[in-house]
């Protein structure tokens, strides 16, 4: 299969317009199962160390179980808000959409307890194999016009234990999912002046 221009801008495109989307642009309409299944099947097709695959989706629509994730990401949150204490900006900025979302999932990693191909040297290669599937769900989310949110200010060992994940699994992300009145042209940090973009001379050594 070989791709033309055109191809490579719309993908550029997508790329240049995905957004880290908070609760307070969720709206209530419905995902539909099929785009659902279209976000997760992306994932799979996500490059994994040794082949090993090592992810694994928890998809979460049960209030309750929301319920239980926002008092860790509050509890979570107030820790980081005396962090953030002299930034005034921090006290302002919704953070998660675990409530306002249709959706949550949580993406896990589980190693098979195996010695895997290209992880004897680097253990966390497996783990980085399940960001690798994460990006592949915010893109093809995008591209479907559904927005997704990822929460970190979170205890993961609280998260494992609410979702009775397996011993060995480790929480990679908490995605928040759904559609959303609309996405910001830039990021939202970036717009508030949190950090500063870099650019790509500020990112790339040569050595030739």
């Amino acid at each position: 299969m070989r791709f033309c221009e055109n191809d490579t801008q719309k993908l550029l495109e997508i790329m240049k317009a995905r957004r880290d989307v908070r609760g307070n642009r969720f709206i209530d309409k419905k995902v539909e199962d099929e785009k659902l299944s279209l976000i997760l099947e992306a994932a799979l097709l996500a490059p994994s160390v040794g082949y090993s695959q090592p992810w694994k989706f928890i998809v979460i629509e049960d209030e309750q179980t929301k319920d239980t994730i926002l008092e860790n990401f509050d509890g979570e949150n107030e820790k980081a808000k005396t962090l953030f204490a002299s930034r005034e900006l921090y006290q302002k900025l919704k953070l998660e959409g675990i409530k306002e979302a249709p959706i949550n999932i949580a993406v896990l990693y589980e190693p098979n307890g195996e010695d895997v191909l290209g992880m004897t040297s680097m253990e966390q290669m497996g783990e980085y194999s399940v960001v690798c599937a994460v990006q592949n769900m915010w893109l093809l989310a995008r591209s479907l016009n559904i927005g997704i949110g990822w929460v970190s200010i979170l205890d993961e060992n609280k998260v494992l234990q609410t979702l009775e994940a397996p011993k060995h699994a480790k929480l990679i992300a908490y995605l928040c999912v759904g559609y959303v009145d609309k996405f910001y042209e830039e990021s939202e940090l970036k717009t508030l002046g949190w950090e500063q973009e870099k650019q790509l001379t500020q990112c790339v050594t040569y050595r030739r």
